[in-house]
């Protein structure tokens, strides 16, 4: 008995302790400096021209412009004890917590509507210790200092309703209608997106929003904020989501996702919105180039309702990211392909082996025999690469060619010749900082890697061999003009630049027609269509359909496939190829074409196209072709074949 009353005794001091400290802490919090409760998630956002493109939280609204559906919802779904507590519902704490328990792991959360807006004040979500005290302090500080009635408007006017802030822009997003006009239906419907957006977006994933709309239906009978019967009509009312905003170009919030990416990993952005009042982000954005990239993918996706694209526009000199696109639509799936998605990316990793092989004494002309064959190594392993459509020549052909009709026989055997960690190292330096394993079939592209290192390395190329870090953000600002960050060019050479002038010459011969002999250049569908010079690379894996292509003034690219890795059927093809050259067309149409100078130790001969050999009087293809001054092909060069001790030629 003493036991239990000393016990008692001691939690009752405990008890009074954190009483007393918490009403300490809110009398203190209520004398310190007020919170500008207007601030969280507020951004605004320029374009390459100082344009403003977006500005969140513009579309504030009063609570009494809030439907009451909305608003009874938003209680009954988030914090039903909202008006009876002091910022922290400590029976809910406790009843989450012993479920957690219970279940060994996180199945229920105690934040109540204004700790939620308390996160919602910083850049990003941290876990930290150091954070959580401090949203604690801030939860404290807004319950000190503001009625229950503006710290709900605030939330309202703020949080995230699937990639859109505050419930007037998601009411004319989702609805194309006024935050007080939601029927009960509707407001139950965007009452259930804060908890998980990507989960519960009607657009995205209407059977998972209809279910949250059921719970936070049942939430508001239980609380009688609503009768059975107006239940039962709201469940039954049949909803057409409009999924648009005034934005002309719906496909911005993949460009804008990006960006806040990028402004997380910025050391010098203060993470709470306390201290910058709001953030101005002078982006890379060229809205006529996104505009021009939404209308290209729109129009070529139309036949087909399933597949997905990703692309970017780049400028070379600079690393400008001058558009982005992540998916086919963002109101269906806000995943950022462009910058998340790591997939097979196929032939289009050849260029980075082809120079590798000029690095190391290859010249256009170099040759390798193309026919059926098995490498073999130790351990009796072997290795089988076939053609496209097992075409081929059964002779030697030229570095040109191989490049031409994306030959996978030539590309092994050069990988083979160099070392398998040669195109390893060449990845690395130019850009891509995926982890690549040194096999066999790495020549032909079956490493997974993002859209955005691959932009990253061709950047290198199509910049003469300068590397620059692809960027989207030129400067950060807070409300009163103050520079928080601004983006400093960091370029290295990294690749000789007339090596890459050769190769950037070779990728022309994708689509040109004095390499139609045994087989067609892999573009020579677009080889009437095109008004430039470019360089292009495609990529085909069984469920990947790739292209990169570029001058000095832009590159692009462009990936195609499905979600589901489900295999593309060859009509896929066309669909990249087609959004590439429409849009860098379309982009380019008023500007003069802009190729490459020929460095001074580069000098142009005249060769067959196939063999690599000098033409003379009896050549019928002739094609110019560069070489280092002193490399020149002559009528004595050797075939590179015999120099391969693993090749097995089959019958």
């Amino acid at each position: 008995m003493k036991i239990i009353k000393k016990l008692i005794k001691t939690n009752t001091i405990i008890l009074s302790i954190l009483i007393l400290t918490y009403f300490s802490l809110y009398i203190y919090g209520h004398f310190t400096k007020k919170l500008p409760v207007t601030l969280a998630n507020k951004y605004y956002f320029y374009d390459i021209n100082n344009n403003i493109y977006n500005g969140n939280n513009d579309n504030w609204v009063k609570l009494d412009q809030i439907s009451d559906n909305l608003i009874k919802a938003t209680l009954a779904a988030e914090d039903k004890h909202f008006y009876n507590h002091l910022g922290f519902d400590y029976l809910r704490i406790v009843k989450a917590l012993v479920n957690n328990i219970k279940n060994k792991k996180t199945v229920e959360g105690a934040s109540t509507i204004t700790q939620q807006y308390a996160k919602n004040l910083f850049l990003d979500f941290g876990k930290t210790w150091s954070r959580k005290i401090q949203e604690a302090w801030i939860t404290i500080k807004l319950e000190s200092q503001y009625k229950k009635d503006e710290i709900l408007e605030g939330y309202l006017n703020t949080i995230n309703y699937g990639g859109v802030f505050g419930i007037e822009n998601a009411s004319l997003y989702y609805f194309d209608k006024h935050a007080k006009d939601l029927t009960l239906s509707e407001a139950t419907i965007l009452a259930g997106i804060p908890k998980s957006p990507s989960n519960y977006s009607p657009i995205e994933n209407e059977q998972n929003a209809k279910k949250r709309q059921k719970i936070i239906l049942n939430s508001m009978i239980k609380n009688k904020y609503i009768t059975q019967e107006e239940k039962e009509k709201a469940e039954k009312e049949q909803l057409s989501y409009i999924g648009e905003n005034n934005n002309k170009i719906s496909s911005l919030m993949y460009y804008q996702d990006a960006v806040i990416e990028e402004l997380k990993e910025i050391k010098t952005i203060p993470k709470s919105f306390i201290e910058t009042n709001g953030l101005k982000i002078y982006t890379t954005l060229n809205q006529d180039y996104q505009k021009t990239l939404e209308e290209k993918i729109k129009n070529n996706l139309q036949e087909n309702k399933e597949i997905q694209v990703s692309s970017i526009i780049l400028e070379p000199t600079t690393g400008k990211i001058l558009a982005l696109i992540g998916g086919r639509d963002y109101k269906t799936s806000q995943y950022n392909r462009a910058i998340t998605s790591k997939r097979q990316v196929g032939s289009t990793i050849k260029p980075f082996l082809y120079y590798a092989a000029l690095e190391n004494g290859f010249t256009p002309s170099s040759t390798f025999t193309s026919e059926k064959t098995t490498f073999t190594f130790s351990d009796d392993k072997t290795y089988s690469p076939k053609n496209y459509n097992n075409e081929y020549p059964n002779k030697p052909i030229s570095m040109a060619a191989a490049i031409s009709y994306s030959d996978n026989i030539y590309a092994v055997k050069t990988h083979l010749f160099l070392g398998e960690e040669t195109l390893v190292n060449i990845a690395h330096r130019i850009g891509i900082k995926t982890n690549l394993e040194a096999i066999p079939s790495l020549a032909l592209g079956t490493e997974e890697i993002s859209l955005i290192e691959m932009i990253q390395a061709y950047q290198t190329l199509a910049n003469k061999g300068h590397k620059n870090e692809p960027y989207l953000i030129e400067k950060v600002e807070d409300q009163f003009g103050n520079i928080l960050y601004e983006h400093k060019k960091n370029e290295e050479l990294v690749l000789n630049e007339s090596q890459v002038f050769i190769l950037n010459e070779l990728l022309t011969s994708t689509y040109q027609t004095e390499f139609i002999d045994y087989n067609y250049p892999t573009l020579i569908s677009l080889a009437g269509k095109l008004s430039k010079k470019y360089a292009i690379k495609t990529g085909t894996t069984n469920t990947d359909r790739l292209i990169f292509g570029y001058n000095n003034d832009l590159l692009i690219g462009v990936w195609a496939g499905y979600d589901d890795n489900r295999e593309t059927p060859s009509e896929d093809s066309q669909i990249p190829k087609n959004i590439w050259y429409e849009t860098i067309e379309e982009c380019l149409k008023d500007k003069e074409d802009n190729w490459y100078e020929i460095p001074n130790n580069v000098v142009g001969v005249l060769v067959n196209p196939i063999t690599g050999e000098l033409a003379d009087d009896k050549t019928k293809q002739k094609k110019l072709f560069y070489y280092i001054k002193g490399t020149e092909p002559t009528y004595e060069d050797i075939n590179l074949d015999i120099l391969i001790p693993t090749i097995k030629e089959e019958n």
